[in-house]
């Protein structure tokens, strides 16, 4: 994991307009210029880019996407690009042994959100540990969470009536509507289910359809009761015999 300083020995870290100034007007801005020098190694949340995950660890490398300006030691300043954080572990959605996972890949936002205390041997064991390091609000110890917009990749398009998983474009969409209480699945690449045995608790209803997806339903389908099409029974409809004038038994 990769750590920028904040204090005086590096020759870098940020640096508050009062800490320019040679003199203080007064001991209230000489403590507000301490306190404000501590805060800059306070480190909480910061937007950043992903440069690459790393799916077997679950963790990321990204990009800090807000610069720093920095004070050297002949006292002038810049901005600067933070280093790189390497190992940041990725927050997915989860609970109950059942995850919510991404395709995270690079460029993608994330909001790295740092902890207060060293997470190292937590990260490396899990469990109850004690802090490896005794650093405090640390670059080294963020968590990635895949999500935040900013104006140049935000989507559209947004239900504000439905909750939905969705591709960015919103051309394949899964939509539940808890108004409606009805569940709506778009996909134009196709639905497919994997699964021993399918149960429905309700009327299968046949789809209008359309010249790109016309409505079929292709078997070997097994029915226990009956099935009606256009009106006809399949378990007891009947066949009208030519010749004879009499109809078929039902099938058996």
């Amino acid at each position: 994991m990769s750590y920028l300083g904040a204090d005086d020995s590096n020759p870098l870290f940020s640096l508050h307009p009062m800490l320019q100034t040679e003199r203080s007007a007064s001991l209230e801005d000489a403590l507000l210029a301490a306190l404000t020098g501590h805060q800059t190694g306070i480190w909480t949340a910061l937007p950043a880019i992903v440069e690459s995950f790393d799916a077997n660890a679950v963790t990321c490398t990204a990009q800090p996407a807000i610069q720093a300006q920095v004070r050297a030691r002949d006292g002038s300043t810049s901005w600067v690009t933070l280093p790189l954080l390497v190992d940041v572990p990725m927050i997915f959605p989860r609970g109950g042994g059942c995850t919510l996972t991404f395709p995270v890949t690079n460029g993608d936002e994330v909001l790295i959100v740092f902890a207060s205390r060293c997470i190292d041997a937590w990260w490396q064991s899990g469990g109850v540990q004690v802090q490896a390091d005794l650093r405090l609000h640390d670059l080294s110890d963020g968590f990635a969470i895949p999500g935040p917009f900013s104006q140049a990749t935000k989507i559209g398009g947004i239900s504000m009536s439905s909750v939905q998983l969705r591709s960015d474009d919103g051309a394949t969409c899964i939509d539940l509507n808890p108004s409606t209480k009805a569940i709506k699945i778009v996909a134009p690449g196709g639905f497919e289910v994997d699964a021993p045995t399918i149960t429905l608790n309700g009327q299968l209803a046949q789809g209008t359809g359309s010249m790109k997806y016309p409505a079929t339903l292709q078997g070997p389908i097994t029915v226990v009761n009956d099935v009606t099409a256009a009106g006809k029974s399949v378990s007891q409809h009947t066949h009208h015999e030519n010749g004879a004038g009499n109809n078929t038994n039902p099938p058996n």
